[in-house]
């Protein structure tokens, strides 16, 4: 029986279907192929967890296969019973293929895969993730046979070599625009392949690349053949240097966005130099960098070009709070956003260094960070010079009323959401000071803060605010006595978090309810 969700047109207007678990059967797929042949067939199909006893077979994609020649897109996942014949017959009867996904497909080998890039010229996006038999010799024959391919992502696939990724991108005909290599038994060659005939690619993921060098993305960067490249991630490979980090900066003068994750080897020197030589950079992401420093991300802002609009910083546990001189530094007037999570050693003065740098801040992103005072983030709020629109303090504990009735009062005319969840300082005259001031405020978050009845009452006689989501989660001193408060706040609000509240009865709140019907009460 298939499911009325599995009968909808897909956002790309397709006749779509997806079978999952116990529904994933070779009667399944019969009824779907006789069932949308007169509906102008099947666009797309996706299979997922099909059991290996009564799962789908190679004699349920065979249906489908002569049921359905409009077959655009397939997904495998964790299909353990289909082999090379399922794929034989997917490639004789759907030409006009154009997107395949294979994950944990054991049975599925290189003579399904060729059967594919012969019979389906259109394929624009192939997926390969964790199929043990998928190796070079299908590669190159998608290379060579599937001129239209923008798309490939492969990972953690053991048989896939150089020769496979060269065979990809070395094509004459290639017009691959986005590329992810992830945990795979690649070197050096491979990442020269692609500095050498990544001429089309935008976007590149490369992760746990364990056996390429900095040889390699050296190599990479100084091939110059990654003009067109915009955006770039790079995940745990040690080949990823100073050195080699530099290099990438010089030989790709079109990106974007850059995102290291985990890459230990990258420290202040490499990154002030790749911020040097990326002169489009618009957004940057650290992810657990640990060998970069306060004194790196200073450097970097002070020198990216004028283009650099995000900052993200994440668990960089090598940062730590010190004050420094900064003579001389270039400020940063492009940058928007400064997004810094879960870096316990980012403390006020690293902030305050910072919030000197970016005057232009739009967004600030600080949750995580324990040790921040408001000694470091009053001097970023008063050197705001654009008025700040998102700002998410969650789990910044030791900070206090002072710094709310400070950006009430300099930015409460541009501030659209506020995060003070944990914030267990936070009392009532914060509120006060919301409703006085921030008129455009729609999103407020104050979850386990020290809030009362009283703040509640004060919040909801601000006459111009039009509050739409607001969280009072874990607030244990908001009682019953708010429901009026609430009520009035209601007229706007479209989400209401009350849970763990543990003063509000659950009568209380479903008069509520009834009474706000067009808001979503979680209680």
């Amino acid at each position: 029986m298939i499911s009325a969700e599995d009968r909808e047109l897909g956002s790309d207007g397709y006749l779509t279907r997806c079978l999952e678990g116990k529904k994933a059967t070779d009667i399944s797929l019969a009824a779907i192929a006789v069932g949308t042949s007169s509906r102008g067939g099947l666009g797309k199909l996706s299979i997922r967890e099909s059991s290996s006893s009564r799962g789908v077979t190679n004699l349920g994609l065979s249906k489908i296969a002569h049921g359905c020649p409009s077959l655009r897109v397939l997904s495998l996942w964790n299909v353990s019973a289909v082999g090379d014949e399922g794929l034989f017959e997917i490639g004789n009867g759907c030409h006009m293929l154009e997107k395949l996904d294979l994950c944990q497909c054991p049975l599925i080998s290189d003579k399904g895969l060729i059967a594919i890039a012969k019979n389906c010229p259109n394929l624009t996006a192939l997926t390969i993730e964790s199929c043990a038999n998928i190796g070079n010799e299908s590669l190159q024959a998608i290379g060579s046979l599937c001129p239209k391919l923008q798309s490939i992502s492969i990972k953690d696939c053991p048989l896939v070599g150089d020769q496979g990724v060269a065979g990809l991108l070395s094509s004459a005909t290639s017009i691959l625009s986005k590329v992810k290599l992830q945990s795979l038994n690649i070197t050096d060659f491979s990442l020269a392949v692609v500095g050498h005939y990544g001429k089309a690619i935008t976007s590149l993921t490369l992760s746990g690349l364990q056996n390429v060098s900095e040889k390699g993305f050296w190599v990479m960067g100084n091939a110059m053949g990654l003009q067109t490249l915009i955006s770039l991630t790079i995940t745990s490979c040690r080949g990823i240097t100073d050195v080699s980090l530099e290099a990438m900066g010089k030989g790709c003068p079109n990106l974007k966005q850059m995102c290291l994750r985990k890459c230990c080897f990258v420290s202040d020197n490499g990154l002030i130099a790749f911020a040097k030589a990326a002169g489009s950079l618009e957004g940057l992401q650290l992810e657990e960098c640990n060998r970069v420093t306060q004194l790196g991300v200073i450097g970097s802002l002070s020198n990216c070009g004028s283009k650099l609009k995000s900052l993200s910083l994440v668990k960089c546990m090598g940062i730590k709070d010190i004050a420094v001189g900064t003579p001389m530094l270039s400020p940063c007037h492009s940058l928007r956003s400064l997004s810094i999570r879960n870096c316990p050693g980012f403390g006020s003065a690293s902030l305050a260094m910072v919030g000197k740098l970016c005057p232009q801040l739009h967004h600030v992103d600080l949750s995580g960070l324990d040790g921040m005072t408001d000694a470091g983030l009053l001097p970023l709020l008063e050197s705001c010079e654009a008025g700040l629109a998102k700002v998410n303090l969650s789990g910044c504990l030791n900070l206090t009323d002072e710094v709310v009735l400070a950006m009430a009062r300099l930015h409460g005319e541009t501030l659209e959401l506020l995060n003070l969840d944990g914030c267990r300082k936070i009392t009532d005259a914060s509120l006060v000071a919301i409703a006085d001031n921030c008129l455009l405020l729609n999103d407020l978050d104050l979850s386990k803060c020290a809030i009362t009845d009283s703040g509640i009452a004060a919040l909801s006689c601000g006459e111009k605010l039009n509050l739409q989501i607001l969280s009072v989660s874990g607030c244990s001193k908001v009682s019953n006595k708010s429901m009026p408060s609430l009520c009035k706040l209601g007229k706007t609000l479209l989400g209401l978090n009350l849970q763990h509240c543990n003063k509000i009865s659950s009568s209380s709140v479903e008069l509520l309810m009834e009474s706000l019907w067009r808001c979503d009460i979680l209680f």
